[in-house]
């Protein structure tokens, strides 16, 4: 139905006798009512969709059936949805993030459609596990960190929110990859998610929208406008296939939709080369234009790789624009209008070409005058920002643009030429201003900075935290603040949904709180979480707060065997860093921290160590970078560690080291839910924000970090005394950095100790690790580990300490997740369409 105007699906409504188009109405919405009804879909799903019998149904057959049954349910409500939406011609959002982390659907949708229970029934009557067969599915492998798990939540509170909005990103063949550790060192292994299908999306192989590369532009005259007009023309063309998945509200009929695009070439066998017997290139062009949805984020230390990063991004931005203005043109309505019908939000610097493609589209294809489609392009655009590290913003050298994208090079320098035109005009003769604002960097080679592209055609920019807000617009970007003014930027502090991360992560506590509470408004109303303030001298609830506390990391203890074979004691302390490896998160000072616990245990008197060492389980995880060295190296020292530590019979339980390979969502819903202590230790003022300190907190462990990003308001609304804050400040980093190269600052002793042991050879060939000691000793210590490590330590301490005394510790923890209802996704997707996006939930009654 949404390939009709409104006018156009009012007809046909008309036209349909009313008891069809009654049944229609109510097939859409109905849901699965009891278990007889459940049980028959799900056994015709096996015999048919899947051609086997129920004899023969095993656990990945009764997942895809399960999963069938439950996504025709959603196809009718997003049917429903999307025919409500066009006739109410609402203003829609469109989400460019070339991430989604969705992780596993099927328990998320049981969830949200609120029938997990019945699930659970039916299929235990059919003879299947509900829990065995959930873990049957793959995480779907469409992001790597936080950038796109915050994607997946803001696209589910979209849904719960009844705000008119779609996801669009690529749909990636293997993921980014599957992480190997072989001798402690990662390895990568493609990530086969696709292996079995998917029965959550559906193909939408109809659309084939065609995108270009390469070429030449021309000039000719239009007759029609009397004006000389530009044609570019490519010499490579790759159709971009859609592939759609429904994203269900929770409790609501309202349900949204990512699109994906998959790369498939226009030919895809050439007979004549194969006839010829050249078999190698008959199929050349099809390798060419898969390969650019094959993996997520290709290595690009080398131009061949930079070439297929910027084709993704190209291919990606040009199939969702063509989508997009498509919809918008079958309203009739004047091109003015566009922005009042759309909104589009760029998720980083990643999708920056679609401000370059929308002017090209209206200036090249519709024949809008320049100004007029520029006025169109800013007002519809918003950016947001990840990050404040200058070598994290995106930059593409020139010479890569102008081969793969020649027109759009061209309008880039427009762009920069009218810009500048106007910066001058406010700020004349100030041409250092020019040069550092301007959208190329006169470099060499010359590059194109796309984050400053992406604020100059963007209406709204936005921080994710309130100190990441403040320092883009006194640092990275201050010169825009003095071009734009502050209103031009904005902070909209992340969140995540507490549908998946606390009902689907952690159902015992989610159950706990449910009976406790009454109900589970405060899934949709985390702000409900707050009465549990005055459950937390109730000792009886702290009991059961510790019980659910306990079965978690029985359960994460499991996992630890599984994957890795180290047995871990779930009474001990569990310490928890996962997240992406980078030397800014600082996980080489976790594990640096590791080896100064391990030795001071060493140096105690046996018979004192059980006294005066709080027994300590410390688990780390996340993927690097395949061409990150340093980040790799972090992981190999890890393991290293871990395989001495582990080892030791003087040690035994006080002191367990852990790395969990190929770090997950699926994995991170059992991890949070165990912690009780979690790190997020960046050097201030490098995290954004941050989304997995808000999950752990949300499940009710504690945090040890920097006041950095979000730790900053998590410690407002938690309070002081349940966190444990160290290390330098935001505005004192650039002054340590300054004395680092001057040589003024000295490394700690207790430092120094743990370097000395890695250089005896302890924990293997000190060369593996020499790179990590130098880049603190002699290199400057960029990320200021040394200038942390004391603080770090004494926190440390101080957690050892007040974990003795349990009963204090799980009423900071329950305080902790009373206080987290601000750091719900559903109060960021508010705050963005108020005062972002200009969009309105549409009620579910037509």
């Amino acid at each position: 139905m949404t390939g009709f105007t409104p006018t156009e699906i009012k007809n046909i409504d008309a036209s349909i006798p009313a008891k069809c188009r009654n049944a229609w109405a109510n097939h859409a919405t109905k849901p699965f009512t009891n278990v007889d009804e459940l049980q028959t879909v799900f056994i015709n799903h096996v015999e048919t969709t899947l051609a086997r019998s129920m004899y023969n149904c095993d656990n990945l057959a009764a997942y895809q059936a399960l999963s069938s049954s439950i996504r025709d349910r959603l196809i009718l409500q997003w049917n429903k949805t999307q025919q409500l939406h066009t006739i109410k011609e609402a203003k829609r959002l469109y989400y460019l993030s070339l991430e989604f982390l969705m992780g596993r659907a099927l328990d998320n949708a049981m969830i949200n459609l609120d029938v997990k229970q019945l699930c659970n029934k039916s299929i235990d009557e059919l003879g299947f596990n509900l829990e065995d067969v959930i873990q049957v599915e793959p995480d779907a492998g469409l992001g790597n960190g936080g950038l796109g798990r915050l994607a997946a939540c803001f696209i589910d509170s979209l849904s719960t929110g009844n705000y008119p909005g779609w996801g669009y990103g690529l749909r990636y063949n293997y993921g980014i990859f599957a992480q190997k550790i072989i001798d402690g060192y990662q390895v990568e292994a493609p990530d086969y998610w696709l292996e079995f299908g998917n029965p959550w999306e559906i193909p939408r192989l109809e659309i084939q929208i065609p995108v270009d590369f390469y070429g030449f532009v021309t000039s000719f005259y239009d007759e029609k406008t009397g004006k000389t007009k530009k044609q570019w023309s490519g010499n490579e063309r790759v159709l971009a296939i859609a592939y759609d998945f429904p994203i269900p509200g929770f409790k609501t009929n309202n349900v949204n939709n990512l699109r994906m695009w998959s790369a498939k070439p226009t030919t895809e066998f050439d007979f004549q080369k194969f006839n010829s017997g050249d078999y190698t290139d008959s199929v050349g062009e099809q390798q060419r234009a898969e390969s650019i949805t094959a993996v997520l984020y290709p290595n690009d230390n080398f131009y061949q790789g930079k070439e297929l990063r910027l084709k993704q991004q190209y291919f990606w931005v040009a199939a969702s624009l063509h989508d997009i203005v498509r919809r918008f043109l079958k309203t009739g309505k004047e091109w003015e209008e566009f922005p009042n019908q759309v909104a589009i939000q760029l998720n980083d610097t990643h999708p920056t070409l679609a401000v370059v493609e929308l002017q090209r589209i209206l200036v090249d294809l519709e024949g809008l005058d320049w100004f007029r489609a520029w006025n169109i392009v800013t007002e519809t655009f918003g950016y947001t920002n990840h990050t404040v590290m200058q070598e994290a913003l995106e930059k593409w050298p020139v010479d890569l643009i102008g081969n793969l994208l020649p027109r759009h090079l061209e309008i880039i320098y427009d762009i920069n030429l009218y810009f500048l035109q106007e910066v001058e005009k406010k700020f004349p003769n100030d041409r250092d201003l020019l040069r550092r604002v301007s959208l190329v960097e006169e470099s060499t080679p010359k590059n194109i900075r796309m984050a400053h592209l992406a604020i100059v055609g963007s209406h709204k920019v936005n921080g994710v935290a309130e100190l990441h807000s403040e320092l883009i617009k006194t640092t990275i970007f201050k010169d825009f603040v003095k071009i734009y003014g502050v209103n031009k930027f904005t902070n909209v502090t992340n969140g995540v949904t507490f549908r998946r991360w606390l009902k689907q992560a952690n159902p015992g506590l989610s159950n706990l709180i449910s009976e406790t509470l009454g109900d589970e408004k405060f899934l949709r109303y985390p702000v409900l979480l707050k009465k549990l303030e005055e459950y937390a001298e109730n000792k009886e609830f702290i009991k059961k707060w510790e019980d659910v506390k306990l079965q978690n990391k029985v359960r994460l203890s499991k996992l630890i065997k599984k994957l890795t074979g180290i047995d871990v004691n779930p009474n001990n302390l569990f310490d928890i860093q996962v997240k992406r490896i980078h030397e800014y998160k600082r996980q080489q000072m976790n594990i640096f921290g590791i080896i100064w616990r391990y030795l001071q245990i060493k140096a105690t008197p046996k018979e004192e160590r059980a006294t005066k060492w709080l027994p300590k389980v410390c688990v780390i995880g996340g993927k690097a970078a395949p061409g990150y060295y340093s980040a790799k190296k972090i992981i190999k020292l890890i393991n290293s560690v871990g395989e001495v530590v582990n080892n030791d019979p003087e040690i035994g339980d006080l002191l367990k080291v852990v790395f969990i390979p190929d770090y997950n969502v699926s994995k991170a819903e059992v991890i949070c839910p165990a912690s009780d202590i979690s790190e997020h230790i960046s050097t201030a003022g490098t995290e954004a924000s941050g989304t997995s300190n808000m999950k752990f907190v949300l499940n009710g462990g504690l945090i040890i970090g920097t006041v950095d990003g979000a730790n900053v308001e998590i410690t407002r609304e938690v309070g002081e005394n349940n966190i444990f804050l160290f290390g330098n400040l935001a505005e004192d980093v650039e002054d340590l950095r300054y004395d680092h190269q001057m040589g003024r600052i000295e490394i700690p002793q207790q430092l120094s100790l743990v370097f000395s042991e890695l250089e005896k050879g302890t924990f293997g060939n000190f060369d593996e690790f020499r790179s990590l000691v130098d880049s603190i000793q002699y290199q400057g210590d960029f990320y200021l580990v040394s200038d942390d490590f004391e603080s770090y330590l004494e926190a440390q301490r101080t957690i050892d300490e007040d974990f003795k005394d349990r009963e204090s510790w799980f009423k900071k923890s329950i305080l902790c997740v009373a206080n987290m209802g601000f750091f719900s996704s559903d109060r960021c997707i508010e705050e963005y369409a108020d005062n972002i996006w200009n969009i309105e939930p549409v009620s579910e009654q037509v």
